[in-house]
Formats: structure tokens, C-alpha cells, sequence
């Protein structure tokens, strides 16, 4: 049987995910080391340490992915015109905004979706937050499973 101290143990690693916002990497820092101080106590801590750290960890894998297919469609867009193997060229650089290219529209889709992920991501934590209240497991969705 669960005991309330153990269940807001659990919602604490979730919710410790939110320290990001005042400390650099507290996403990851708060859930490992509430997790790695409390994990004996009981299984019910240490499944939701879990779920929350790899959810953290996909989170990172995705946002990188997404920026590693984003920035080469915005550099490509930026120098345009450049030619660099000419380095008299700049004078034919510039940025037209009045005629935004297929690539500039791929590059806000792409950042539209980093946000539509952002706002889901505090969903789901603050979902699993109630859950571990309740005590109730809670799986995150699209999460890889790194720590089994």
C-alpha cells in the first residue's frame, strides 16, 4: 500500500521538472536526484522517476532532431545569395522579407511544432503530476524507454 509520503515524492519528481525555468538543466538535475535519493523506498517512486527522466530525455532527443532539420533550412534561406567562394560577394547578400521562400515556410512549420511539443510537454508533466498524487503509474506518450 502506498502512504501519501511516497506518492508526493512521486509528484515532486515530476514536478521538479519545472525547476528548468529557474535553473540551468533543472529539468534534468531536480527528477535524477529525487530519484537517485529515493528510489529504494518503494517501486512506486522508482517507476515514476524513471518516466519522468527518459520523458525528459526524449524531450531533448526530439527538440534536437527538430533543430538539426530546422537551422539547415534558415542558413540556406540567410546566405542565399552569397557566394563563398568569392568573398567580394557581399555585396549581393541580402534578406528579402517581402518574398519568403519555401524554405522560410518548412522553418516556421518546423518552430510551430517545437511549440505545439513545448506546450504538450506541461501537459503531460502536470498530467503525471495528478497521477503520482492519486497513485495511480503514468506513462508518458512517445517516451523512450532509456532507464528500463
Amino acid at each position: 500500500m502506498l502512504d501519501n509520503q511516497h506518492k508526493n515524492i512521486a509528484t515532486f519528481i515530476h514536478l521538479s521538472t519545472f525547476s528548468r525555468f529557474l535553473i540551468p538543466l533543472g529539468n534534468y538535475i531536480g527528477p535524477i536526484v529525487l530519484w537517485m535519493v529515493n528510489k529504494d523506498k518503494s517501486e512506486f517512486i522508482n517507476a515514476h522517476g524513471k518516466q519522468a527522466i527518459n520523458f525528459q530525455i526524449s524531450i531533448l532527443l526530439y527538440t534536437l532532431i527538430i533543430g538539426t532539420i530546422s537551422i539547415p533550412f534558415f542558413i540556406f534561406k540567410v546566405f542565399n545569395g552569397l557566394d563563398f567562394i568569392d568573398f567580394n560577394g557581399f555585396h549581393d547578400f541580402h534578406i528579402d522579407i517581402g518574398e519568403p521562400s519555401p524554405l522560410l515556410y518548412i522553418t516556421g512549420g518546423l518552430g510551430i511544432l517545437a511549440i505545439i511539443g513545448f506546450i504538450l510537454e506541461l501537459v503531460f508533466i502536470v498530467i503525471a503530476s495528478l497521477k503520482a498524487r492519486d497513485g495511480e503509474l503514468y506513462e508518458y506518450p512517445l517516451t523512450i524507454k532509456f532507464l528500463k
